[in-house]
């Protein structure tokens, strides 16, 4: 080979040497809902309201704004409910939630409990709030715990202070029955 071929073939390798490099890149994270919320808020508090009537407050950790501030992500969501008369109806806690102006409904997403006022106690992974109709539902798998009563079940509707509750499908409860009233066969 002739001293040229030498350079050529030398100068050949170096570049494929170096076409072989790893380039590394900027690291760039998942897109967040901060990306395309027209607002973001902090420790929020929003009083939910029925034609004028206070109907409940809804809290939240983080609130991203979408569609013309008519539909909010909620992270970390708490809401408590109120009677036409104003008297504690139940509370709503969830790791995160959606809240639609438009509909005035508030859904629950992730461990979301209920809990009545007088302690019973509802657990779903997803649940949601109809103002309007003073109503929870869900069509997902729930518990529902009443002093020494659990039923579960898939789907449910009731008021949100859990008194007028009704299971849709594959309905069962476990109950502890005192032995004291029991006879002797």
């Amino acid at each position: 080979m002739r001293p040229a071929h030498w350079t050529a073939a030398a100068l050949a390798s170096a570049v494929a040497l170096a076409g072989c490099r790893k380039v590394t890149q900027p690291p760039v994270g998942e897109a967040s809902l901060a990306d395309s919320a027209e607002q973001v808020l902090f420790d929020v508090h929003s009083v939910l309201t029925d034609h004028g009537v206070k109907s409940g407050d809804m809290y939240a950790d983080t609130v991203y704004v979408f569609n013309d501030q008519t539909k909010f992500v909620l992270r970390r969501v708490r809401a408590a409910f109120n009677t036409e008369t104003g008297a504690p109806n139940g509370t709503l806690k969830g790791d995160r939630g959606i809240y639609d102006l438009r509909t005035q409904t508030l859904e629950g997403f992730g461990h979301v409990v209920v809990l009545s006022t007088d302690g019973r106690k509802l657990e779903s992974n997803h649940l949601k709030y109809a103002q309007a109709l003073n109503q929870v539902s869900s069509d997902s798998a729930f518990t529902l715990t009443r002093k020494s009563e659990v039923q579960r079940g898939i789907g449910f509707a009731s008021d949100p202070n859990l008194s007028r509750f009704k299971c849709f499908l594959a309905c069962r409860g476990e109950a502890l029955v005192p032995l004291k009233g029991l006879a002797n066969p």
